[in-house]
């Protein structure tokens, strides 16, 4: 039987849970597991090593404190922007700046980001460019689905935009990805 190891195609279901209220802030089904390519740093080395060496069928139960997860909350993370940074041909882009809205940014060193949109004031916009499970230990519950080695096409370097995702509206690029 395959174990996870570099290179190795893998697919897991697991619950996320977050918080001391132990919530439950994210699952992986069956019918839509997470799929990756172990060791091809698509995935938290933390998250990786706690599934090292596991076999289909192999549940697993583990907490990735925050340290070894998005970090601690930092408050100098939140930016009050000038408003006149979210125009389009010279209006206020009110579709995509809105309180709780992640957007794609770009900072002066042209790194992409996500930041969430906490506040629009009359002047400024309020961004929250923290990691949204920045400050949580990470509690995941779950089993390995499948193992198999990676075909040449997995192992491809996946496309990604540099903002922490591949395009995936899930993690609030859209389909475009970043501008």
């Amino acid at each position: 039987m395959e174990t996870i190891k570099p290179g190795q195609y893998v697919e897991v279901t697991y619950d996320l849970f977050v918080g001391k209220e132990n919530e439950l802030m994210e699952s992986a089904t069956a019918e839509a597991p997470l799929r990756f390519v172990f060791g091809t740093d698509q995935m938290l080395p933390s998250f990786e090593a706690k599934l090292n060496g596991l076999e289909v069928g192999d549940k697993f139960d583990f907490l990735i404190p925050c340290a070894d997860a998005y970090g601690e909350y930092d408050d100098d993370h939140v930016l009050e922007l000038d408003k006149k940074m979210f125009e389009v041909e010279g209006k206020f882009d009110e579709e995509m700046i809105y309180p709780g809205n992640t957007v794609p940014m770009m900072d002066a060193n042209g790194n992409r980001l996500n930041g969430s949109v906490v506040e629009v004031k009359e002047n400024i916009v309020v961004m929250d460019f923290n990691h949204p499970l920045a400050g949580e230990d990470l509690h995941f519950v779950g089993e390995v689905k499948t193992v198999r080695p990676a075909t040449p096409e997995e192992l491809k370097p996946a496309h990604s935009c540099g903002c922490g995702c591949c395009g995936d509206d899930e993690h609030g690029c859209g389909g475009g990805c970043c501008h």
